[in-house]
């Protein structure tokens, strides 16, 4: 079985991927993870990819795409794959098909996770990290025992850049103005699954399994 997660920043597509690659039995295809390994190795795609980075710019649909393809083709035979942050726009979406076509193999389903902007935003600005561990509370979900201190090592927890509420928004809108449109491409081809991400983790663990038939 092979799926795609989608959802906006905050949506919880992380700890989704997390336990359902368990509950599956799947491999999990980070596009983050796999520009690390890459970069990391140096590699020549992952040197290609670093150059970009570097300089602040968005590393191509191509070099993107071939980056995932050079990792999904290493993957054992009869593997289900799960698909987190890949892909990201419609032209990736066209070469991940017409791939999948060449390998006598197909998507099965796309689970979109859906919150609303609001609750994302409470969520991701909420969020605090420690400079130490990089432990993650939250100021009102999962709050420390003393403000600004992390439990364990008693080092200082911090917003990160990215976490602000100004920031947040800007990435939700980049998601609603880009990757959203992924949710009409697959619901077209009939493979969308739409869960309520508002609830526990653990219950939209069980909503997804349950939509996929487990």
């Amino acid at each position: 079985m092979n799926i795609i997660l989608l959802g906006p920043p905050g949506a919880g597509k992380g700890t989704q991927a997390q336990k359902l690659i368990k509950e599956l039995n799947a491999v999990q295809i980070a596009t983050g993870d796999i520009f690390r390994y890459n970069i990391k190795n140096e590699t020549d795609l992952g040197k290609q990819a670093k150059s970009y980075i570097d300089e602040g710019k968005l590393v191509p649909d191509k070099l993107t795409i071939d980056l995932v393809w050079d990792f999904l083709d290493k993957v054992e035979d009869g593997k289900s794959i799960l698909l987190d942050g890949f892909p990201r726009n419609i032209t990736q979406a066209e070469a991940l098909d017409e791939g999948m076509q060449k390998r006598n193999s197909k998507i099965d389903y796309v689970v979109n996770i859906k919150v609303p902007d609001d609750i994302l935003i409470e969520r991701i600005s909420g969020r605090r990290v420690c400079v130490e561990t990089g432990a993650t509370y939250h100021i009102k979900y999962n709050p420390p025992k003393v403000e600004g201190i992390d439990d364990e090592t008693g080092f200082p927890l911090i917003q990160r850049s990215d976490d602000t509420e100004e920031k947040v928004k800007t990435r939700i809108d980049l998601y609603n103005n880009t990757t959203a449109v992924l949710i009409d491409y697959y619901d077209k081809e009939g493979i969308l699954i739409t869960i309520d991400g508002t609830k526990t983790p653990d219950e939209v663990t069980k909503d997804i399994l349950k939509a996929l038939g487990k």
